[in-house]
């Protein structure tokens, strides 16, 4: 690992709700990070970077030391089947909610094998074992809602912000798995050598989300 503190995070909304966060715990980029072509981006803090890297790879970045810290969602780890890191905050954006939807006929509860199209195999594995049913996954990566309408598959799992896009397929909302927001994670190894660092980083930002929003 290199000194100063190297930070994963995702372009997008996730992004965005967490540039405030890191200005609040004194941390600016040094350029755009929404828009720059940069992968590695430095920031005012010498020693400390922002790593823009995809979503789901944010965990794999962290844990095999890549970065120090990162950002990511509650779906993304818990798709992630790692153990060197630690979840020490829920910074309450990127709010959403992990579904089962399908068509308003189907029986999820069925006897018969059902097929179930999603990018989260693992939660959707743990999910029906859970209810003691064996279901065929087919693993997508996006269009989640055209699968049932192809006749793909019986059922989905996917996330849902305000479920206009489960509306506008004729899809509804069969059951709610869990809720889904991004999570500060930390690298084990450089919770214990950059304690001096991570510490108080954590705390600035606990301190952010403290405080009222106008």
């Amino acid at each position: 690992m290199n000194n100063g503190l190297a930070i994963a995070l995702t372009k997008g909304r996730i992004l965005n709700d967490t540039l405030p966060l890191l200005l609040e715990a004194g941390i600016e980029p040094a350029e755009d990070a929404s828009t720059t072509r940069k992968l590695r981006v430095e920031t005012n803090v010498p020693g400390t970077s922002l790593l823009l890297v995809r979503a789901s790879d944010v965990p794999a970045y962290v844990e095999y030391g890549g970065a120090d810290l990162g950002v990511t969602g509650k779906d993304v780890l818990l798709e992630h089947s790692g153990s060197g890191i630690y979840e020490p905050l829920d910074l309450g954006i990127g709010c959403c909610k992990l579904v089962l939807a399908g068509k308003p006929e189907v029986d999820a509860s069925a006897k018969t094998r059902l097929r179930v199209a999603t990018k989260y195999p693992m939660v959707t594995a743990n999910y029906f074992a859970r209810r003691g049913q064996q279901v065929e996954i087919i693993k997508l990566y996006g269009s989640m809602e055209l699968a049932p309408l192809v006749g793909m598959a019986d059922l989905i799992v996917d996330i849902m912000e305000t479920g206009s896009t489960l509306k506008a397929n004729g899809l509804v909302v069969l059951d709610h798995i869990v809720d889904v927001s991004a999570r500060l994670i930390v690298n084990k190894a450089s919770m214990k050598m950059k304690h001096a660092e991570i510490h108080p980083f954590i705390a600035r930002i606990k301190q952010a989300l403290a405080q009222p929003t106008t």
